[in-house]
């Protein structure tokens, strides 16, 4: 179990990294063929659409991983760990039966794509190929809820896992002023070393 969950992270990340690097370099090219050379790729557009579509779908079950979603919880913290428990068990079971009908309508419609056979405007590859990362996406993060899911009702977290943005602020903020404090305290010191070269 814990080797496929090890495969399933470097999955994830290998392709978050191979597709914004593709994403970037694609947009770069373009922008340089474009206002250097007043030319451009005629597939450059929507080659970025669905790289950005696959990034963002790759993303989402990669963000819950890391808890990097946003979420509302000012209340839930307040109640007992049993019962932050039992809500998040609820939360994943809804998100969990809202991928699953995102998959079985995304299913449907990349069967018909594929029986119809139709290709990208600009790209030649199949519609169903192409939009296939509803499907795969929706999968990824529902092996991810599952997985999430299985943590909660065993006792090894009380939900997402989310940052507290308020407390990443002040802990910024803290960090900040420290470093501020430093550099001040070392550019004090420098001055009054030079003082007292200048005095020698």
């Amino acid at each position: 179990m814990r080797a496929l969950l090890r495969l399933l992270n470097q999955l994830e990340e290998a392709v978050i990294a191979l597709l914004l690097v593709t994403m970037t370099l694609l947009v770069f090219f373009e922008v340089v063929l474009r206002y250097g050379f007043s030319t451009g790729l005629t597939w450059g557009q929507e080659g970025t659409l669905y790289l950005s579509a696959w990034f963002v779908l790759f993303g989402v079950s990669y963000g819950l991983k890391v808890g990097a979603h946003i979420a509302v919880d000012f209340f839930v913290r307040l109640l007992p760990p049993l019962a932050q428990r039992l809500l998040s068990l609820v939360a994943v079971t809804l998100a969990l039966v809202y991928c699953g009908l995102f998959i079985y309508g995304g299913w449907i419609y990349l069967a018909k794509m594929q029986k119809i056979g139709i290709e990208l405007e600009d790209i030649p590859v199949p519609t169903w190929v192409a939009d296939g990362i509803l499907v795969v996406g929706f999968g990824m993060l529902s092996a991810r809820l599952l997985i999430l899911f299985w943590k909660i009702a065993r006792g090894e977290t009380t939900g997402f896992g989310h940052h507290d943005e308020a407390e990443d602020s002040l802990e910024l903020a803290a960090a900040i002023r420290n470093q501020a404090s430093q550099n001040q305290a070392s550019q004090h010191q420098a001055g009054q070393n030079q003082v007292e070269g200048q005095g020698a």
